[in-house]
């Protein structure tokens, strides 16, 4: 069952290009990897990638309602829907149309930064691990797969709890740090039942 999954998971087209693309990346690194320079880089990436996961759900993926029907479309596609419809694979995963700008800016401020390109590709390479790390969380919370550990179930347990009881908390995914240090994590047994959880165009109207 697990075997059937993990193929389910890595087949998919947008999780499969962004494997490839790590693994040409860190191909590339593994010469480098020698010195502590690149390590440090490829550490940092995988932090930023971590802070982006809450910061971009919560305030982007989240983001009051657009009115622009073009806006609207893209956010729908990127989150909104995903909440209507959470098990939908296609909703599940970001788009690689999505990623790759995002990780091409992130490159170029890494670059600018450094001026190095074994720096930069380590760094990105942290990003697209953490990456494919996130979506590995978030495909399993919301498929019928009990994770091997503790942590894992008991996280699996906090993201649904954002779908179905409150998606105003909860934004962190692969971790809770970021919740904890921002007021969004609560005691769900205290948190009221929200009737836009599964709808979020909704909120306010």
């Amino acid at each position: 069952m697990k075997a059937k999954y993990a193929k389910e998971f890595f087949c998919f087209p947008d999780i499969c290009i962004m494997c490839v693309l790590f693994l040409i990346s860190f191909g590339f690194l593994i010469p480098n990897l020698t010195s502590i320079g690149p390590w440090i880089a490829f550490a940092s990436g995988m932090a930023a990638y971590s802070a982006a996961e809450y910061f971009t759900h919560r305030f982007l993926f989240h983001i009051k309602t657009p009115k622009n029907p073009f806006l609207l479309k893209l956010i729908k596609r990127l989150h909104y829907d995903h909440h209507v419809n959470p098990n939908n694979l296609h909703l599940l995963f970001l788009p690689v149309w999505y990623t790759l700008p995002n990780m091409a800016i992130a490159g170029a401020i890494a670059y600018f930064l450094t001026s190095s390109l074994v720096t930069t590709n380590a760094f990105i390479a942290g990003v697209m691990v953490f990456l494919l790390f996130y979506e590995w969380k978030h495909y399993i919370a919301h498929r019928p797969v009990q994770p091997v550990s503790p942590w894992g179930r008991w996280m699996k347990k906090v993201h649904l709890w954002h779908h179905f009881k409150n998606e105003n908390y909860w934004y962190g995914v692969t971790n809770p740090l970021y919740d904890w240090a921002l007021g969004t994590f609560e005691d769900h047994k205290k948190v009221e039942l929200s009737q836009t959880a599964r709808n979020l165009e909704k909120r306010g109207k």
